[in-house]
């Protein structure tokens, strides 16, 4: 299968998305006739950018050209930022979905390690590491005089409780990336020790994502309201249903943020936030939720239009265990029903690419799959084999955009081949719970935006797709365990057997749309791992 071109409007359209485990809305929202206009004293400078071997030891040189953009001079400047589903809270040890990362990672709270804009892992609080010969021992060399917003010291006994607080304390559908550590050691203030108990490829990879975020000891009593970290901005507020506000962090330990006073406006309905931003009241859209309305925007003297890459993939997910969905033969009718091109054409205007498995285009496994092509057919003689060739299925919808507009191509289409689908939709909140917790669906449609999270979705029989499949949890695995190029082949295999077994239907790879003002600079084109970036942003 061929990734579907980009259609571009009358503009270079935007790239960005960093959204939950979806982005978009369906009810409306005011707009804030006060929200504060982007005003700057500081021009942004841009620089090259170069990439670290993530197997390999990190240096701290790779740290200082993490980003292609330079960190402009600090100014007294600020932005209002529109989004798709705010936080359900703030504490994203204890919550599913991706919003508080988005929010949080990287601008509030800072990890070990962080990935660059060609997604190596380079240096950030630990300034290098060293990997023993088997694998499972890493030794870092932190960052000193690093503190928290809080003013408590980062060190290495910080990180050792940042560790360990994962594996005890955390939510455990998000833990399962640090199971493998088997013993973390504050050897001094700078110098931490973490053994696990195999080699993993995977491990230092997880450490860019939320759960290698650094926390204080002291900062933990109330995350949901106060997040404190040692990122260039600090919480400062926040109004559910509306907004969170984010001020730079004055004693920040490294470059400053150029942008003052960040306000993260949220929306129900994206032709609300569409307005905001052609009216004055936002600055960015972080992601764009009505691809067809990108036309207006095209005026280059008022605002820019950015298309890039996510780590999302639009599943129409499917319950492996429970109802007609745990008929394999059913969901492969479903998957054979389905014309994924016209979908992806109708539903997202062409900008994105097709899919067949749960892969980025940008994983470094990535290959061109197509187990499953547009065949009625095939679907309708699938079906006369089942004990009900006329299956009722139910189809949960979060408040998404990209869900939204799918859904009715996705009911019709399975109806050509007798297929009936009653759907409802639920607020964001009960989606997490009815379908997420309690797997209690036939089918949903939804954006995974972690990146690299096959294994966490298909390799865990307690997740919510329901899917069991022993030989594919082996190839996990063992391409965990073993060399890189062992890493590619297994998860390759487990790919593979994955969409063989019809246990989703990818529909396809979500692009990064982004649209703001003419004046903003430093903008991510990609979306590379859960966090939306502040710190590149200036106003010129």
């Amino acid at each position: 299968m061929k990734a579907t071109k980009f259609r571009f409007l009358t503009v270079a359209v935007s790239a960005g998305l960093f959204l939950s485990a979806c982005s978009a809305g369906a009810s409306t929202s005011n707009t804030s006739a006060n929200a504060v206009p982007a005003t700057s004293n500081s021009p942004a400078a841009t620089a090259t950018s170069s990439s670290a071997d993530p197997s390999a030891a990190g240096t701290e040189s790779s740290a200082n050209t993490a980003t292609s953009q330079a960190a402009p001079a600090a100014g007294d400047s600020a932005l209002t930022v529109g989004f798709i589903l705010e936080p359900t809270s703030l504490d994203f040890t204890q919550v599913d979905g991706a919003q508080a990362p988005q929010a949080l990672l990287v601008n509030v709270y800072e990890g070990l390690v962080k990935q660059d804009d060609a997604r190596a892992i380079v240096p950030a609080l630990a300034k290098s590491w060293t990997v023993s010969a088997d694998g499972t021992v890493y030794d870092f060399v932190l960052q000193s005089g690093v503190k928290f917003s809080n003013g408590d010291p980062f060190n290495a006994a910080a990180a050792k409780f940042s560790i360990e607080r994962v594996k005890t304390g955390w939510l455990p559908s998000v833990k399962s990336g640090m199971d493998v550590v088997s013993a973390v050691d504050a050897v001094s203030d700078t110098e931490l020790k973490v053994t696990l108990s195999k080699p993993s490829n995977s491990w230092l990879y997880a450490m860019t994502t939320r759960i290698g975020a650094m926390f204080s000891p002291n900062g933990v009593t109330d995350l949901a309201n106060a997040p404190v970290g040692t990122g260039p901005y600090k919480f400062d507020s926040r109004v559910p249903g509306d907004n969170i506000v984010l001020i730079r962090n004055e004693s920040y330990w490294g470059t400053p943020a150029a942008v003052r006073k960040v306000t993260l406006r949220y929306f129900q309905d994206p032709n609300a936030m569409n307005n905001a931003l052609l009216t004055g009241g936002i600055n960015v859209i972080s992601s764009i939720q009505t691809p067809e309305s990108m036309g207006q925007f095209a005026d280059a003297a008022k605002y820019q239009t950015i298309v890039g890459s996510t780590n999302g993939e639009v599943l129409l997910t499917l319950n492996n265990a429970t109802g007609p969905t745990a008929d394999l033969k059913v969901r492969q009718a479903i998957s054979y029903a389905l014309d994924r091109k016209s979908i992806l054409d109708v539903a997202w205007s062409g900008y994105g690419s097709l899919i067949g498995t749960h892969e980025a285009p940008t994983d470094p496994w990535f290959f061109d799959e197509d187990a499953y092509p547009f065949d009625p057919a095939k679907a309708k003689a699938l079906l006369a084999e089942t004990a009900n060739p006329t299956p009722t299925l139910r189809l949960t919808l979060p408040p998404t955009g990209y869900a939204s507009a799918a859904a009715p191509l996705v009911i019709s289409q399975l109806a050509d081949v007798g297929i009936t689908v009653t759907d409802s939709n639920v607020t964001f909140p009960v989606w997490l719970d009815q379908v997420f917790k309690q797997a209690d669906y036939d089918m949903t449609i939804i954006n995974h935006v972690e990146p690299r999270d096959a294994a966490a979705l298909f390799a865990n029989p307690e997740y919510y797709p329901r899917y069991n499949n022993p030989q594919v949890q082996a190839l996990f695995a063992s391409a965990d365990a073993g060399t890189p190029a062992q890493q590619i082949t297994d998860t390759t295999a487990a790919l593979k057997q994955i969409a063989q077994d019809a246990a989703s239907v990818w529909l396809w790879s979500f692009p990064n749309l982004i649209v703001a003002d003419a004046n903003i600079t430093g903008i991510p084109k990609n979306a590379i791992g859960e966090a939306f970036d502040f710190t590149t942003l200036a106003v010129s």
